[in-house]
């Protein structure tokens, strides 16, 4: 009884060494992945997402602007017109 207590539990330590080892190796898997996907992107001609922020303000503001622009001509035409 004593030796299958001992042999579970040299079981346990090396099931719990190969867990802690696999979840290094999994750490570094994905840190690996992550420098290559930041390797691939940096080739690319990809915005910053500060910099997709920023235009996307820039365009909502045009089109606002643009569409008071449109208000207000079509207000002039009727002046015009009427």
């Amino acid at each position: 009884m004593q030796v299958e207590n001992r042999l579970l539990d040299d079981l346990a330590k090396v099931a719990g060494g190969a867990l802690g080892a696999l979840s290094g190796l999994r750490g570094e898997v994905e840190a690996q992945i992550r420098q290559q996907m930041e390797r691939v992107l940096s080739q690319m001609d990809v915005v910053s997402r500060e910099e997709f922020e920023a235009m996307r303000e820039m365009v909502v503001k045009a089109r606002q602007e643009q569409e008071a622009m449109a208000e207000r001509l079509a207000a002039a035409e009727a002046c015009l017109s009427g």
